[in-house]
């Protein structure tokens, strides 16, 4: 009996300190570690969120940019990391953890190295157009593409998220679509504002300056509703395409072992930061729709969408690892 009794104490001490522990959190800078270099659509929204977060958070959100090796490495470092709380992942959810883990083998596992923290944003895939071209609306160009052997479209790189939309796009209007790889997504731009393709895009942050200044129409958009940051722009199923896709994704994950009060408590947070009007004000100027999810919910979503991919690379007969 006397053993049982000391027992029970001893784990109740336990969760005592391991709640003191919690509570405590944060008692340091929180690193978020985007895996991109400065001044790319996810690094901007970190800096957007530290700049509002000492509104809710007691010590400074820092952002750390680990760019390179394809937004792989500065994932390693994440699922390296302690997993007290202090060192996140910005970006969770962006091509190269829905799109290219169907490519080749990862040095992580998606689903049990990484804690589902938030969403934040979630940009469209849009299609444009260059302002000069014919194209009204994507019955204009599927009538003209029926005409033709194939339509041309710029994307940034082969098998990535931009590219499968357009050639699913193209098997869900019976046309056929050549897609035409750049040197990234601003070369892709580029080739579609000099009209050397007939259809183009990429997500609203990219083509948005250009709307603005007349060079570029955007068609439709790829999400099962319309983007917040071009509203007057139609989804593709608006116009009788069965074309949904997830675009450049912004979540947050932490590394594998973070404990639950801490993962509570990110979250919460969070979801202060994307309700405040600043941060929104910020982020509408940017051109990045705000769309928050929570970690239960992001997570159904997360695998979903991975799902998807996976299914898309097969119907479209892309080559996989």
């Amino acid at each position: 009996m006397k053993k049982r009794i000391w027992a029970a104490i001893a784990t109740a001490l336990g969760l005592l300190a391991g709640a003191g522990a919690s509570a405590a959190y944060p008692e340091k800078p929180i690193q978020l570690i985007v895996p991109y270099g400065a001044g790319g659509s996810t690094d901007l929204l970190a800096r957007a969120v530290a700049t509002v977060a000492p509104k809710y958070f007691p010590q400074p959100v820092v952002v750390v940019n680990k760019g390179g090796g394809g937004g792989i490495p500065g994932r390693v470092e994440v699922v390296r990391a302690k997993p007290d709380g202090y060192t996140l992942l910005f970006g969770w959810g962006s091509g190269e953890d829905l799109v290219v883990p169907h490519q080749r083998k990862l040095p992580y596992d998606l689903f049990t190295d990484f804690e589902t923290v938030c969403r934040l944003s979630i940009h469209s895939i849009a299609l444009a157009v260059p302002a000069s071209s014919p194209y009204k609306s994507l019955a204009d160009l599927v009538k003209a593409a029926k005409g033709k052997e194939y339509v041309t479209a710029s994307v940034s790189t082969k098998g990535a998220s931009v590219d499968v939309t357009f050639l699913l796009f193209g098997k869900a209007a019976g046309i056929k679509v050549n897609t035409i790889p750049g040197a990234g997504g601003a070369d892709a731009i580029t080739k579609l504002v000099g009209g050397h393709v007939d259809f183009g895009g990429g997500h609203p942050s990219e083509i948005l300056p250009h709307m603005k200044a007349g060079r570029l129409r955007a068609l439709a958009v790829a999400l099962e509703n319309r983007d917040g940051s071009i509203p007057d722009v139609p989804t593709f199923k608006e116009q009788g395409f069965d074309v949904v896709t997830a675009g450049s994704v912004k979540g947050v994950a932490a590394p594998k072992g973070t404990p639950k009060e801490v993962i509570a408590y990110l979250e919460k947070k969070f979801q202060e930061v994307a309700n405040d009007a600043e941060f929104k004000k910020i982020m509408g100027d940017l051109g990045q729709p705000v769309d928050y999810m929570n970690a239960a919910d992001y997570k159904v979503w997360f695998k979903k969408s991975y799902d998807q991919f996976g299914s898309l690379y097969k119907t479209l007969g892309i080559e996989t690892k």
